[in-house]
């Protein structure tokens, strides 16, 4: 899937394939909170093979009846190849690779005091983590995460000028905060290259 055919998702340029993806993965996610995920991969598994062997007898009841010879109803699926060529393999995991090593690169940064003020809005990061960790587990986040994909692009672009004037307004204020902070404690300023 290519990026505009995500923000096409996302902004509900489709209604219906956006309504599908998103009931889909919501129903997925809300599953997920009652039962197991093995559980869920069970059931998900059963009635998809509920409807094609049924769509199967179906369709040769069908054939018998009218006596013609169509064959296999899934034949055009089952001709396809559906492995994973050698080259996407690598393609994808080098793209992996390469996220993963930009990210121990940055951690390592992070943890080792590299700059003490980045080090310190990650400890900041990490402090606010563990009250929304206490609140929220992953699933509902996860859940949170999906609807929030699918509702902000869409409430971004209607309320656009309102929302850019408020972000104004409050990035302003922190980076008021930011310099008066740096300002008044010492070692916490920049250097500023030249």
């Amino acid at each position: 899937m290519d990026a505009e055919r995500v923000v096409e998702l996302l902004y509900w340029r489709d209604v219906k394939t956006s309504g599908v993806v998103f009931g889909a993965g919501l129903s997925l996610l809300l599953s997920l909170t009652l039962c197991s995920i093995v559980s869920v991969s069970s059931y998900i598994a059963l009635a998809l093979l509920s409807v094609t062997i049924c769509f199967r007898i179906y369709k040769g009841i069908l054939q018998a009846i009218q006596k013609s010879d169509e064959g296999h109803p899934f034949k055009l699926y089952l001709d396809q190849d559906v492995g994973l060529s050698e080259e996407t393999a690598h393609k994808y995991s080098d793209c992996a690779l390469a996220r993963f090593n930009t990210t121990v690169i940055e951690l390592r940064r992070l943890f080792l005091v590299e700059d003490l003020v980045d080090s310190l809005k990650f400890a900041v990061l990490m402090w606010i983590l563990t009250y929304v960790g206490a609140l929220f587990n992953g699933l509902t986040l996860l859940i949170l995460g999906l609807v929030g994909m699918f509702s902000f692009p869409i409430i971004y672009e209607k309320y656009k000028v309102q929302i850019d004037h408020y972000v104004g307004m409050a990035n302003k204020q922190v980076k008021d905060i930011i310099a008066t902070v740096q300002a008044k404690v010492p070692g916490l300023k920049r250097v500023k290259a030249d």
